[in-house]
């Protein structure tokens, strides 16, 4: 493979890396801001050369988790990475395991000392880690056997794909494909199960009950009700995908995702759920790709991506009572492009993250933090 088409299929799957299935802090009584955000400051979690950072998520100020991978081009160097920031400085936690991870996609966490990766494994299996600041194990779920066999079975195998994962206290809840089908492991501890979905497609995040993803042809969310995964109606959108979803409570969540309707021909999509029905949201018109979303738990939303009419640029948009406006960073001397590939909003701070890379020029990756508050307010990273 070409590094040009090798490029082309990582911006294909860096779409996904944005299976963002971050913990949201409950509701603060932070007041709404006066005026609207602003960029405070990039920076980055020094990756290694051609580092990407995936899904990004935020305990606390002091307690920030990232996801990436180093050395994207070599596929003998390419390493997953877990970083974490402590409130001062971010640090790498190691990984525990012989076969090492290769790319990590999502991360979820029901607490500092219970949070959980994945991803890619280099032996061909997706990768599943949990821990803490002290280092992550991988995860093997074995389960439950059919008929009367004893001996409980690997539920995941070759050609399985995680790319999200959401995680409560004594349920976690993993998202990817299997074959041409939507793929569903829950479980914790000893007891996993896996589910299929009727639909063919992939799912790339999941929270709070609901998955979201595409067929091929049109978005597919599905939701848990009754004891299993079942898919929900939505408006048709031909071209239509879902990358992540922000889930506030049972009747308030966003999905986003965008429209293909050919080569380089992409428009952003956003559904909203008010506890009865998908809607379309009107979005500012652009052809910007959408990849992660987080709130604020009130009815705040913050988006980010990718415009490629501005690409040097960061690129987020702000989302309220159905209102939607864009916020740019400043373009960088020797960046030709960024993505931001997941964002997580700080409660109590009115603070906005978001990761993902940059390229130069000459083709190079760097991982970026990108932070933003209200124009009063002073973040740092």
């Amino acid at each position: 493979m070409t590094r040009r088409s090798q490029r082309r299929a990582l911006s294909l799957i860096l779409a996904t890396f944005v299976a963002w299935s971050q913990v949201t802090p409950a509701a603060h009584a932070d007041p709404r801001p006066a005026q609207i955000e602003a960029w405070q400051q990039s920076t980055s979690v020094r990756l290694q050369a051609d580092g990407s950072l995936s899904d990004v998520l935020a305990i606390s100020p002091g307690d920030v988790w990232a996801v990436g991978q180093q050395e994207i081009w070599d596929v003998w160097k390419n390493r997953g990475t877990i970083r974490h920031w402590n409130g001062s400085r971010w640090a790498e936690i190691g990984i525990r395991d012989n076969t090492a991870a290769g790319n990590l996609r999502g991360l979820a966490a029901v607490s500092s000392s219970d949070v959980w990766a994945v991803g890619d494994g280099h032996d061909g299996l997706p990768f599943l880690a949990h821990g803490d600041q002290a280092g992550f194990d991988r995860v093997r779920p074995l389960c439950d056997p059919p008929g009367s066999d004893r001996v409980r079975p690997p539920c995941l195998r070759a050609g399985d794909w995680l790319g999200g994962i959401d995680a409560k206290s004594g349920k976690v809840v993993a998202v990817g494909s299997r074959e041409k089908n939507g793929l569903i492991l829950t479980g914790q501890g000893n007891n996993w199960t896996v589910q299929a979905t009727k639909e063919q497609g992939a799912l790339y995040a999941v929270s709070g009950g609901f998955a979201v993803g595409d067929t091929g042809t049109e978005p597919l969310i599905v939701h848990y009700s009754g004891g299993s995964w079942k898919s929900m109606p939505l408006p048709s959108i031909p071209g239509g995908y879902l990358r992540d979803v922000q889930v506030d409570n049972s009747k308030r969540a966003l999905a986003v995702g965008g429209v293909y309707r050919g080569p380089g021909d992409i428009s952003p999509l956003a559904l909203t759920w008010n506890g009865k029905r998908w809607r379309e949201l009107r979005l500012p018109r652009s052809e910007a790709r959408l990849y992660g979303v987080t709130g604020d738990g009130k009815g705040r939303y913050w988006m980010t991506g990718y415009d490629p009419a501005r690409a040097a640029e960061p690129f987020m948009l702000r989302c309220e009572k159905g209102d939607c406006e864009t916020i740019r960073g400043g373009a960088q001397q020797g960046r030709s492009s960024v993505r931001l590939q997941a964002v997580a909003y700080l409660a109590g701070k009115s603070t906005v993250w978001a990761v993902g890379h940059a390229v130069d020029t000459k083709d190079r990756y760097t991982d970026v933090v990108e932070s933003f508050a209200p124009r009063t307010t002073t973040s740092k990273s």
